[in-house]
């Protein structure tokens, strides 16, 4: 069971970094970041749609199960 937990981190891993750097560049935000304005409500507050939208949730849940499949295989070693 503890191979098994260990082998989807890792491809949860793998995965992680392919949907992070499949997102879309985000250059301006960070030059404003930076520079101290550019927050949401100067932007005109736009809602990411399409593809970037999907990345971000592909994200996210990449994110929850890598979280989940850590706290699993600590419960496993420490009971195991």
């Amino acid at each position: 069971m503890y191979n098994v937990i260990q082998t989807l981190l890792i491809i949860d891993c793998f995965l992680i970094i392919i949907a992070v750097m499949m997102q879309p560049s985000k250059q301006q935000d960070a030059l404003s970041a930076l520079s101290g304005g550019g927050n949401e409500l100067q932007s005109g507050g736009t809602k990411k749609r399409g593809f970037e939208a999907f990345m971000v949730k592909v994200t996210w849940i990449l994110g929850i199960l890598f979280f989940i499949f850590s706290l699993i295989l600590v419960y496993l070693s420490s009971n195991g």
